[in-house]
């Protein structure tokens, strides 16, 4: 609840998110790949104060329209396109930045059919991350892609997810979730999400987890779990 309240103050503070989204723009222009694919309009100063933002208009629609209606090999070229922008984006924000847009409605992603670019919008939510918690959660991530048992209990243990005390019952849930979610960074092919139901089939075993955890999530994975 306390992790909750601070990111709507932080989220109703425009002055706030204008920074994140000058920010952002500045990341992301100097990116060498990822400008070509992404684009954060420009915050217009002398507009915006803490209560009002003005930025650049943009045009685009969301990224949940895209994956509806039928499907011809371009509609899933472009599906293919749009995924990897966001992919590659989400990735480089959590490791390499440690500054991460951590809202996920649809309506933040818009594909620009005239450019083919993503415009990403609504910076109130961003976070920065701390290295030893983003360095450790990427060895977990190897460990779960390796689908190594004791390596992705450790690094749970060493964040918070765990407290070391947990049942087997417990465990073994928390590790076939790691396990599951890894799944994706284990394959040398591109993954098929659809196929996988990686939510579904880490939901069924949430009942477990919330049964048996001992210790509520870092404070971290409030956001970066969204």
């Amino acid at each position: 609840m306390k992790a909750a309240k601070e990111e709507l103050s932080m989220e109703c503070d425009y002055e706030y998110e204008a920074a994140c989204q000058k920010k952002f723009r500045d990341l992301l222009m100097h990116h060498p790949d990822l400008h070509q694919v992404c684009r954060v309009s420009r915050v217009i100063d002398n507009l915006s104060t803490k209560r009002i933002l003005t930025t650049e208009f943009v045009h685009g629609v969301p990224i949940d329209r895209i994956a509806v209606g039928a499907v011809s090999e371009q509609d899933q070229n472009v599906r293919n396109h749009v995924a990897s922008a966001i992919l590659r984006l989400c990735l480089t924000e959590l490791f390499v930045w440690r500054f991460m847009q951590t809202d996920p409605n649809w309506s933040n992603f818009l594909y620009d059919t005239n450019t083919g670019l993503v415009q990403l919008v609504d910076f109130g939510a961003s976070r920065d991350y701390r290295k030893p918690f983003v360095d450790e959660y990427l060895r977990m991530v190897h460990a779960c892609a390796n689908r190594d048992r004791e390596g992705c209990i450790d690094a749970s243990i060493k964040m918070g997810f765990l407290s070391g005390d947990e049942c087997r019952e417990m465990l073994n849930a928390h590790v076939e979730a790691g396990f599951i979610i890894g799944e994706p960074f284990a394959s040398e092919e591109p993954y098929d999400f659809v196929a996988g139901n990686i939510a579904g089939r880490v939901s069924a075993l949430a009942a477990v987890m919330l049964k048996y955890r001992l210790n509520p999530p870092p404070k971290e994975a409030y956001t970066l779990h969204r």
